[in-house]
Protein backbone atom coordinates (compact mmCIF):
# COMPACT_ATOMS: atom_id res chain seq x y z
CA UNK A 1 0.00 0.00 0.00
CA UNK A 2 0.89 3.32 -0.74
CA UNK A 3 1.54 5.69 1.71
CA UNK A 4 0.66 8.76 -0.07
CA UNK A 5 -1.26 8.75 -3.81
CA UNK A 6 -2.38 11.72 -5.64
CA UNK A 7 -4.47 11.13 -9.05
CA UNK A 8 -6.00 13.36 -11.40
CA UNK A 9 -4.38 16.76 -10.24
CA UNK A 10 -5.67 19.18 -12.50
CA UNK A 11 -4.37 23.01 -12.19
CA UNK A 12 -4.13 26.04 -14.55
CA UNK A 13 -3.22 29.47 -14.25
CA UNK A 14 -5.06 32.21 -15.93
CA UNK A 15 -5.64 29.32 -18.85
CA UNK A 16 -2.36 28.16 -19.14
CA UNK A 17 -2.36 24.55 -17.82
CA UNK A 18 0.69 23.81 -15.01
CA UNK A 19 -0.97 20.03 -14.29
CA UNK A 20 -3.05 18.09 -16.43
CA UNK A 21 -4.62 14.56 -14.69
CA UNK A 22 -1.05 14.07 -12.71
CA UNK A 23 -0.95 11.35 -10.55
CA UNK A 24 1.80 10.25 -7.76
CA UNK A 25 2.09 7.80 -5.47
CA UNK A 26 4.80 7.19 -3.18
CA UNK A 27 5.76 4.18 -0.48
CA UNK A 28 6.17 4.52 3.04
CA UNK A 29 10.07 4.40 3.70
CA UNK A 30 11.46 4.77 -0.17
CA UNK A 31 13.18 7.58 -2.25
CA UNK A 32 11.32 8.92 -4.53
CA UNK A 33 12.60 10.64 -7.22
CA UNK A 34 10.44 13.33 -9.21
CA UNK A 35 11.96 14.46 -12.49
CA UNK A 36 10.68 16.53 -15.67
CA UNK A 37 12.07 19.53 -17.77
CA UNK A 38 11.71 23.12 -16.06
CA UNK A 39 7.80 23.90 -16.57
CA UNK A 40 7.14 20.25 -16.35
CA UNK A 41 4.79 20.96 -13.18
CA UNK A 42 7.24 20.08 -10.39
CA UNK A 43 7.22 23.02 -8.26
CA UNK A 44 3.18 22.91 -9.00
CA UNK A 45 2.50 19.50 -7.58
CA UNK A 46 4.79 20.26 -4.48
CA UNK A 47 2.71 23.76 -3.82
CA UNK A 48 -0.62 21.77 -3.79
CA UNK A 49 1.12 19.10 -1.67
CA UNK A 50 2.08 21.82 0.79
CA UNK A 51 -1.45 23.61 0.77
CA UNK A 52 0.41 27.16 -0.76
CA UNK A 53 -1.64 26.22 -3.99
CA UNK A 54 -5.12 24.82 -4.26
CA UNK A 55 -5.47 22.61 -6.82
CA UNK A 56 -8.38 22.56 -9.40
CA UNK A 57 -8.99 18.98 -8.63
CA UNK A 58 -7.52 15.71 -7.02
CA UNK A 59 -7.95 12.69 -5.06
CA UNK A 60 -5.51 12.38 -2.56
CA UNK A 61 -5.35 9.22 0.04
CA UNK A 62 -2.73 8.88 2.66
CA UNK A 63 -2.59 4.81 4.28
CA UNK A 64 -5.17 4.06 1.28
CA UNK A 65 -7.58 6.70 3.22
CA UNK A 66 -8.95 9.78 1.37
CA UNK A 67 -7.48 13.26 2.72
CA UNK A 68 -7.96 16.76 1.49
CA UNK A 69 -4.82 18.96 1.49
CA UNK A 70 -6.24 23.15 1.89
CA UNK A 71 -3.71 24.74 3.33
CA UNK A 72 0.00 24.59 5.19
CA UNK A 73 -1.89 23.46 8.20
CA UNK A 74 -3.93 20.57 6.83
CA UNK A 75 -0.25 19.07 5.30
CA UNK A 76 1.68 19.84 8.10
CA UNK A 77 -0.79 17.79 10.69
CA UNK A 78 -0.92 14.72 7.75
CA UNK A 79 3.12 14.53 8.49
CA UNK A 80 4.50 16.25 5.50
CA UNK A 81 7.42 18.16 5.36
CA UNK A 82 8.98 20.67 2.78
CA UNK A 83 12.71 21.40 2.38
CA UNK A 84 13.26 24.39 -0.61
CA UNK A 85 16.17 25.03 -2.51
CA UNK A 86 15.80 28.31 -1.53
CA UNK A 87 16.30 28.01 2.53
CA UNK A 88 15.19 31.22 3.46
CA UNK A 89 17.09 31.08 7.14
CA UNK A 90 16.77 33.86 8.98
CA UNK A 91 20.20 34.90 9.34
CA UNK A 92 20.74 36.73 12.64
CA UNK A 93 18.92 34.24 14.92
CA UNK A 94 20.79 31.94 16.08
CA UNK A 95 20.41 28.04 14.80
CA UNK A 96 18.01 26.93 17.85
CA UNK A 97 15.49 29.88 16.96
CA UNK A 98 15.74 28.95 13.38
CA UNK A 99 15.05 25.06 14.05
CA UNK A 100 12.04 25.56 16.38
CA UNK A 101 10.52 28.89 14.18
CA UNK A 102 6.61 28.47 13.80
CA UNK A 103 6.34 26.25 17.45
CA UNK A 104 5.86 27.56 20.45
CA UNK A 105 8.86 27.68 22.19
CA UNK A 106 9.17 26.22 26.11
CA UNK A 107 8.41 28.83 28.52
CA UNK A 108 9.84 29.66 32.38
CA UNK A 109 7.07 31.21 34.77
CA UNK A 110 4.82 31.22 31.90
CA UNK A 111 6.09 33.92 29.82
CA UNK A 112 10.17 34.02 29.84
CA UNK A 113 11.70 31.81 26.91
CA UNK A 114 13.59 28.91 28.33
CA UNK A 115 16.43 29.25 26.47
CA UNK A 116 18.26 26.22 27.54
CA UNK A 117 15.63 24.04 27.23
CA UNK A 118 15.30 25.96 23.57
CA UNK A 119 18.93 24.87 22.97
CA UNK A 120 18.21 21.46 24.21
CA UNK A 121 15.59 20.51 21.89
CA UNK A 122 17.44 21.90 18.86
CA UNK A 123 20.31 20.19 20.14
CA UNK A 124 17.92 16.80 20.45
CA UNK A 125 16.84 17.33 16.81
CA UNK A 126 20.29 17.72 15.12
CA UNK A 127 21.77 14.31 17.31
CA UNK A 128 18.75 12.08 15.26
CA UNK A 129 20.87 13.55 12.36
CA UNK A 130 23.43 12.21 13.88
CA UNK A 131 24.87 16.13 13.67
CA UNK A 132 27.03 17.05 16.21
CA UNK A 133 29.85 20.18 15.06
CA UNK A 134 27.01 22.49 14.63
CA UNK A 135 26.42 24.90 17.74
CA UNK A 136 22.67 25.44 18.10
CA UNK A 137 23.90 28.81 19.95
CA UNK A 138 25.57 30.97 16.74
CA UNK A 139 23.65 32.81 14.11
CA UNK A 140 22.60 30.65 10.89
CA UNK A 141 24.34 33.17 8.76
CA UNK A 142 27.93 31.69 10.21
CA UNK A 143 26.77 28.26 9.11
CA UNK A 144 28.30 26.83 5.73
CA UNK A 145 25.26 26.28 2.88
CA UNK A 146 25.46 22.47 3.67
CA UNK A 147 24.77 22.99 7.33
CA UNK A 148 22.02 25.52 6.89
CA UNK A 149 20.59 22.76 4.87
CA UNK A 150 21.09 20.27 7.78
CA UNK A 151 19.25 23.01 10.11
CA UNK A 152 16.26 23.10 7.77
CA UNK A 153 15.88 19.33 8.16
CA UNK A 154 16.45 18.77 11.39
CA UNK A 155 13.38 21.74 11.69
CA UNK A 156 11.43 19.14 10.35
CA UNK A 157 12.11 16.76 12.61
CA UNK A 158 10.57 18.83 16.13
CA UNK A 159 6.69 18.32 15.91
CA UNK A 160 4.28 20.18 17.18
CA UNK A 161 1.92 17.19 18.93
CA UNK A 162 1.64 14.29 17.15
CA UNK A 163 1.90 15.62 13.95
CA UNK A 164 5.73 13.67 13.21
CA UNK A 165 6.92 13.80 9.86
CA UNK A 166 6.17 11.17 7.65
CA UNK A 167 7.44 12.44 4.07
CA UNK A 168 9.94 14.69 3.49
CA UNK A 169 10.10 17.12 0.19
CA UNK A 170 13.93 17.92 -0.92
CA UNK A 171 13.70 20.06 -3.69
CA UNK A 172 17.12 20.75 -5.48
CA UNK A 173 18.82 19.63 -1.68
CA UNK A 174 22.28 19.48 -3.17
CA UNK A 175 21.86 22.72 -5.32
CA UNK A 176 24.20 24.79 -3.35
CA UNK A 177 26.20 22.50 -1.53
CA UNK A 178 29.80 20.89 -1.84
CA UNK A 179 30.38 17.42 -2.72
CA UNK A 180 31.15 16.81 0.91
CA UNK A 181 28.46 18.33 2.14
CA UNK A 182 26.15 16.64 -0.47
CA UNK A 183 27.44 12.86 1.21
CA UNK A 184 26.52 14.17 4.40
CA UNK A 185 22.99 14.72 2.63
CA UNK A 186 22.80 11.28 1.34
CA UNK A 187 23.63 9.83 4.93
CA UNK A 188 20.69 11.82 6.60
CA UNK A 189 18.32 10.52 3.73
CA UNK A 190 19.31 6.73 4.44
CA UNK A 191 18.84 7.60 8.05
CA UNK A 192 15.37 9.10 7.68
CA UNK A 193 14.74 6.07 4.98
CA UNK A 194 15.72 3.62 7.67
CA UNK A 195 13.37 4.97 10.36
CA UNK A 196 10.49 4.37 8.20
CA UNK A 197 9.71 8.11 6.26
CA UNK A 198 9.65 8.54 2.75
CA UNK A 199 11.35 11.03 1.04
CA UNK A 200 10.16 13.05 -2.13
CA UNK A 201 13.57 14.08 -3.95
CA UNK A 202 13.51 16.20 -6.21
CA UNK A 203 16.78 17.06 -8.77
CA UNK A 204 17.94 17.69 -12.08
CA UNK A 205 21.14 15.54 -11.21
CA UNK A 206 20.80 12.62 -12.87
CA UNK A 207 23.84 10.59 -11.10
CA UNK A 208 22.33 11.37 -7.72
CA UNK A 209 18.97 10.20 -8.71
CA UNK A 210 20.48 7.09 -9.49
CA UNK A 211 22.70 6.43 -6.54
CA UNK A 212 20.27 7.01 -3.76
CA UNK A 213 16.43 6.59 -4.77
CA UNK A 214 14.43 3.89 -4.94
CA UNK A 215 11.95 5.11 -8.05
CA UNK A 216 11.44 7.93 -10.02
CA UNK A 217 8.37 9.55 -11.52
CA UNK A 218 8.73 11.78 -14.72
CA UNK A 219 6.45 14.17 -15.37
CA UNK A 220 6.28 15.90 -18.74
CA UNK A 221 4.06 18.70 -19.73
CA UNK A 222 2.28 18.73 -16.86
CA UNK A 223 1.16 15.14 -16.98
CA UNK A 224 3.15 12.16 -15.08
CA UNK A 225 4.95 10.00 -18.15
CA UNK A 226 5.67 7.13 -15.88
CA UNK A 227 7.15 5.87 -12.94
CA UNK A 228 10.18 3.44 -12.97
CA UNK A 229 12.22 1.42 -10.18
CA UNK A 230 15.48 2.67 -10.87
CA UNK A 231 16.96 -0.78 -10.84
CA UNK A 232 15.10 -1.48 -13.94
CA UNK A 233 15.83 1.46 -15.88
CA UNK A 234 19.03 3.67 -17.00
CA UNK A 235 19.98 7.33 -17.70
CA UNK A 236 19.07 7.27 -21.25
CA UNK A 237 15.53 6.06 -20.60
CA UNK A 238 14.98 8.49 -18.43
CA UNK A 239 16.06 10.96 -20.10
CA UNK A 240 14.04 10.27 -22.65
CA UNK A 241 10.90 9.64 -20.41
CA UNK A 242 11.91 13.54 -19.86
CA UNK A 243 12.61 15.19 -23.08
CA UNK A 244 10.31 13.22 -25.33
CA UNK A 245 13.55 12.67 -27.93
CA UNK A 246 16.23 10.85 -27.41
CA UNK A 247 19.56 12.53 -26.64
CA UNK A 248 22.79 11.23 -28.14
CA UNK A 249 24.89 13.62 -27.42
CA UNK A 250 24.90 15.13 -24.67
CA UNK A 251 26.89 17.70 -25.94
CA UNK A 252 27.01 19.58 -28.70
CA UNK A 253 29.99 19.45 -31.08
CA UNK A 254 32.25 21.86 -31.77
CA UNK A 255 31.64 23.55 -34.90
CA UNK A 256 34.64 24.93 -35.92
CA UNK A 257 38.56 25.05 -34.88
CA UNK A 258 39.90 26.84 -31.97
CA UNK A 259 41.66 30.14 -33.48
CA UNK A 260 44.91 31.15 -33.29
CA UNK A 261 44.54 34.61 -32.12
CA UNK A 262 45.33 35.17 -28.43
CA UNK A 263 42.02 36.86 -27.22
CA UNK A 264 42.35 37.30 -23.46
CA UNK A 265 45.74 36.84 -21.43
CA UNK A 266 46.24 36.93 -17.64
CA UNK A 267 49.43 37.21 -16.32
CA UNK A 268 51.02 36.60 -12.69
CA UNK A 269 47.08 37.61 -11.40
CA UNK A 270 46.69 38.19 -7.81
CA UNK A 271 43.94 39.35 -6.16
CA UNK A 272 42.78 38.85 -1.92
CA UNK A 273 41.24 35.38 -3.30
CA UNK A 274 43.65 34.30 -5.99
CA UNK A 275 47.86 34.52 -6.53
CA UNK A 276 49.69 32.90 -9.30
CA UNK A 277 46.87 32.76 -12.10
CA UNK A 278 48.35 32.59 -15.75
CA UNK A 279 47.02 31.75 -18.79
CA UNK A 280 45.99 32.40 -22.48
CA UNK A 281 42.79 31.80 -24.17
CA UNK A 282 42.61 32.30 -27.87
CA UNK A 283 39.55 33.43 -30.28
CA UNK A 284 36.59 30.39 -30.25
CA UNK A 285 38.66 28.36 -27.50
CA UNK A 286 36.72 27.27 -24.08
CA UNK A 287 38.64 27.20 -20.65
CA UNK A 288 37.32 25.78 -17.67
CA UNK A 289 38.40 26.76 -14.57
CA UNK A 290 38.02 23.57 -12.05
CA UNK A 291 39.00 22.16 -8.41
CA UNK A 292 37.95 21.29 -4.84
CA UNK A 293 35.32 23.56 -3.53
CA UNK A 294 36.19 27.40 -2.77
CA UNK A 295 39.71 26.64 -4.48
CA UNK A 296 39.62 29.80 -6.41
CA UNK A 297 37.49 29.47 -9.36
CA UNK A 298 34.12 31.75 -9.35
CA UNK A 299 37.35 34.54 -8.17
CA UNK A 300 39.33 34.18 -10.88
CA UNK A 301 36.21 35.64 -12.93
CA UNK A 302 35.42 37.88 -10.67
CA UNK A 303 39.03 39.36 -11.25
CA UNK A 304 38.55 39.41 -15.12
CA UNK A 305 34.94 41.10 -14.20
CA UNK A 306 36.74 43.57 -11.83
CA UNK A 307 34.55 42.93 -8.89
CA UNK A 308 37.55 42.15 -6.94
CA UNK A 309 40.85 44.51 -7.45
CA UNK A 310 43.80 43.00 -8.70
CA UNK A 311 46.74 43.49 -6.34
CA UNK A 312 49.37 42.18 -9.25
CA UNK A 313 49.79 41.06 -12.53
CA UNK A 314 47.99 42.06 -15.59
CA UNK A 315 45.06 41.07 -18.19
CA UNK A 316 45.11 41.64 -21.74
CA UNK A 317 42.31 41.68 -24.41
CA UNK A 318 43.26 41.63 -27.96
CA UNK A 319 47.11 42.33 -26.64
CA UNK A 320 46.13 45.96 -25.20
CA UNK A 321 46.44 45.71 -21.16
CA UNK A 322 43.14 46.22 -19.64
CA UNK A 323 42.38 46.81 -15.78
CA UNK A 324 38.31 46.55 -15.20
CA UNK A 325 37.84 48.44 -12.58
CA UNK A 326 34.06 47.50 -12.14
CA UNK A 327 31.72 45.09 -14.48
CA UNK A 328 30.66 48.44 -16.18
CA UNK A 329 33.94 48.99 -17.51
CA UNK A 330 34.25 45.44 -18.71
CA UNK A 331 30.66 45.53 -20.22
CA UNK A 332 32.59 48.43 -22.15
CA UNK A 333 35.37 45.83 -23.15
CA UNK A 334 32.70 43.56 -24.78
CA UNK A 335 33.46 41.03 -21.40
CA UNK A 336 29.53 39.48 -20.51
CA UNK A 337 29.34 37.52 -17.18
CA UNK A 338 26.75 34.60 -16.02
CA UNK A 339 26.68 34.23 -12.06
CA UNK A 340 26.41 31.30 -10.26
CA UNK A 341 23.17 32.45 -8.12
CA UNK A 342 20.74 33.86 -11.16
CA UNK A 343 18.08 34.32 -8.21
CA UNK A 344 20.14 36.91 -6.12
CA UNK A 345 22.56 37.93 -8.14
CA UNK A 346 21.44 37.75 -12.02
CA UNK A 347 17.95 39.11 -12.00
CA UNK A 348 15.34 41.57 -11.31
CA UNK A 349 12.66 38.92 -10.13
CA UNK A 350 9.70 40.88 -9.99
CA UNK A 351 10.61 42.98 -12.94
CA UNK A 352 9.16 41.87 -16.68
CA UNK A 353 11.26 39.87 -19.00
CA UNK A 354 12.13 42.52 -20.89
CA UNK A 355 13.30 44.92 -18.42
CA UNK A 356 15.73 42.03 -17.35
CA UNK A 357 17.07 41.52 -20.94
CA UNK A 358 17.64 44.92 -22.01
CA UNK A 359 18.80 46.58 -18.35
CA UNK A 360 22.61 46.47 -20.01
CA UNK A 361 21.53 48.02 -23.60
CA UNK A 362 19.43 50.78 -23.07
CA UNK A 363 21.36 53.37 -24.82
CA UNK A 364 21.17 51.57 -28.15
CA UNK A 365 17.55 51.11 -27.58
CA UNK A 366 16.94 54.85 -26.83
CA UNK A 367 16.71 57.81 -29.01
CA UNK A 368 18.93 60.85 -29.56
CA UNK A 369 17.60 62.41 -26.51
CA UNK A 370 17.94 59.92 -24.73
CA UNK A 371 14.23 58.62 -24.61
CA UNK A 372 13.90 55.10 -25.27
CA UNK A 373 12.17 53.56 -27.48
CA UNK A 374 9.46 50.62 -26.37
CA UNK A 375 9.02 49.08 -29.94
CA UNK A 376 13.06 48.88 -30.18
CA UNK A 377 12.93 47.88 -26.53
CA UNK A 378 10.11 44.93 -27.47
CA UNK A 379 12.18 44.19 -30.97
CA UNK A 380 15.35 43.38 -29.25
CA UNK A 381 14.37 41.26 -26.55
CA UNK A 382 11.81 39.10 -28.39
CA UNK A 383 14.41 38.70 -30.67
CA UNK A 384 17.11 37.90 -28.20
CA UNK A 385 14.23 35.21 -26.55
CA UNK A 386 14.26 33.58 -30.02
CA UNK A 387 18.13 32.94 -29.83
CA UNK A 388 18.08 31.77 -26.39
CA UNK A 389 15.02 29.79 -27.03
CA UNK A 390 13.30 31.34 -24.49
CA UNK A 391 9.78 29.42 -23.10
CA UNK A 392 7.35 32.20 -21.57
CA UNK A 393 4.01 33.92 -21.79
CA UNK A 394 5.39 36.94 -23.57
CA UNK A 395 7.93 39.48 -22.94
CA UNK A 396 5.63 41.57 -20.17
CA UNK A 397 5.88 38.15 -17.80
CA UNK A 398 7.38 38.74 -14.85
CA UNK A 399 10.96 36.59 -14.14
CA UNK A 400 9.90 35.34 -10.90
CA UNK A 401 7.18 33.39 -12.47
CA UNK A 402 9.26 31.96 -14.45
CA UNK A 403 11.11 28.38 -14.29
CA UNK A 404 14.93 28.04 -13.68
CA UNK A 405 16.21 27.05 -17.03
CA UNK A 406 13.99 29.90 -18.68
CA UNK A 407 15.45 32.14 -15.70
CA UNK A 408 18.89 31.36 -16.80
CA UNK A 409 17.86 32.06 -20.50
CA UNK A 410 16.62 35.76 -19.76
CA UNK A 411 20.29 35.78 -18.35
CA UNK A 412 22.00 34.35 -20.88
CA UNK A 413 19.83 36.50 -23.50
CA UNK A 414 20.84 39.56 -21.96
CA UNK A 415 24.77 38.69 -21.86
CA UNK A 416 24.58 37.96 -25.84
CA UNK A 417 22.40 41.31 -26.12
CA UNK A 418 25.81 43.01 -27.59
CA UNK A 419 27.65 40.10 -29.55
CA UNK A 420 30.43 39.48 -26.28
CA UNK A 421 34.22 38.48 -27.28
CA UNK A 422 34.50 37.55 -23.90
CA UNK A 423 31.92 35.04 -21.96
CA UNK A 424 32.68 34.35 -18.11
CA UNK A 425 30.15 31.50 -17.20
CA UNK A 426 29.86 30.84 -13.51
CA UNK A 427 28.04 27.42 -13.24
CA UNK A 428 26.22 28.35 -16.14
CA UNK A 429 23.73 25.11 -15.59
CA UNK A 430 23.20 24.77 -12.44
CA UNK A 431 19.76 23.94 -11.25
CA UNK A 432 18.77 23.49 -15.07
CA UNK A 433 17.41 20.55 -16.49
CA UNK A 434 18.47 18.65 -19.21
CA UNK A 435 16.64 20.08 -21.87
CA UNK A 436 17.55 23.28 -21.24
CA UNK A 437 21.17 22.30 -20.56
CA UNK A 438 21.32 21.33 -24.14
CA UNK A 439 19.97 24.40 -25.22
CA UNK A 440 22.36 26.76 -23.01
CA UNK A 441 25.44 24.24 -24.56
CA UNK A 442 24.00 25.14 -28.03
CA UNK A 443 24.36 28.89 -27.53
CA UNK A 444 27.67 28.49 -25.95
CA UNK A 445 29.12 26.52 -28.55
CA UNK A 446 27.57 29.11 -31.21
CA UNK A 447 29.01 32.04 -29.59
CA UNK A 448 32.65 30.37 -29.02
CA UNK A 449 32.08 29.19 -33.49
CA UNK A 450 31.24 33.37 -33.83
CA UNK A 451 34.79 33.72 -32.43
CA UNK A 452 34.89 34.77 -28.68
CA UNK A 453 36.56 33.49 -26.08
CA UNK A 454 35.12 31.63 -23.12
CA UNK A 455 35.60 31.08 -19.70
CA UNK A 456 33.61 28.84 -17.45
CA UNK A 457 33.68 27.03 -13.87
CA UNK A 458 31.51 24.00 -13.31
CA UNK A 459 31.04 21.20 -10.54
CA UNK A 460 29.92 18.88 -12.80
CA UNK A 461 32.87 17.53 -14.27
CA UNK A 462 31.43 15.61 -17.07
CA UNK A 463 30.30 18.75 -18.28
CA UNK A 464 33.76 20.50 -18.22
CA UNK A 465 35.10 17.71 -20.44
CA UNK A 466 32.16 17.62 -22.49
CA UNK A 467 32.42 21.41 -23.39
CA UNK A 468 35.96 22.31 -22.82
CA UNK A 469 39.10 22.43 -25.16
CA UNK A 470 41.58 23.11 -22.02
CA UNK A 471 40.96 23.25 -17.79
CA UNK A 472 42.54 25.28 -15.77
CA UNK A 473 42.96 23.66 -12.38
CA UNK A 474 42.95 25.96 -8.93
CA UNK A 475 43.72 24.53 -5.63
CA UNK A 476 43.45 26.65 -2.47
CA UNK A 477 43.19 29.72 -4.27
CA UNK A 478 46.52 29.62 -6.47
CA UNK A 479 46.65 27.74 -10.24
CA UNK A 480 48.30 24.17 -10.11
CA UNK A 481 48.28 23.14 -13.70
CA UNK A 482 46.21 23.28 -17.29
CA UNK A 483 45.63 20.03 -18.55
CA UNK A 484 43.70 19.19 -22.29
CA UNK A 485 40.28 17.20 -21.87
CA UNK A 486 40.98 15.70 -25.06
CA UNK A 487 40.71 11.62 -23.88
CA UNK A 488 40.23 12.80 -20.30
CA UNK A 489 37.46 11.11 -17.81
CA UNK A 490 35.97 12.51 -14.62
CA UNK A 491 37.93 10.25 -12.32
CA UNK A 492 41.54 11.48 -14.23
CA UNK A 493 40.18 15.23 -13.96
CA UNK A 494 39.18 14.60 -10.04
CA UNK A 495 42.64 13.27 -9.50
CA UNK A 496 43.62 16.07 -10.43
CA UNK A 497 42.82 17.71 -7.98
CA UNK A 498 44.99 16.00 -5.18
CA UNK A 499 47.77 15.23 -7.28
Amino acid sequence: MSFLEVAHVSKSYSGAIALKDARLDIAPGEVHALMGENGAGKSTIIKILAGVTAADSMAATIDGKPVTISDAQESYRHGLRFIHQELNIVPHLSVAENIMLGLPYPRRFGALVDWSKLNAMARAALDKLQVSHIDTRIKAARLSTGDQMLMKIAATLISAGDNMARLYVMDEPTAALTGAESRKLFQVIEELKQSGASILYVSHRMNEVMEICDRVTVFRDGQTIATRNLSDTDKNEVIHLMTGRDVKDSYPPRRTAVGEEILLEAKALRTVQVRDVGFQVNRGEILGIAGLADAGQSAVLLALLGVDRMQAGQVTIHGSPVAAKNPSAAWRNHVAYIPRERRREGLMLQRRIVDNINLPHLQKLSFAAGLLSRRRERRFADALGKKVRLKSGGMNQACYQLSGGNQQKVVFARALGDAPELLLLDEPTRGVDVGAKFDIYTLIRERSAEGAAVVMTSSDLPELIGMCDRILIMREGAQHSIIETDGLSPADLLAKFYD
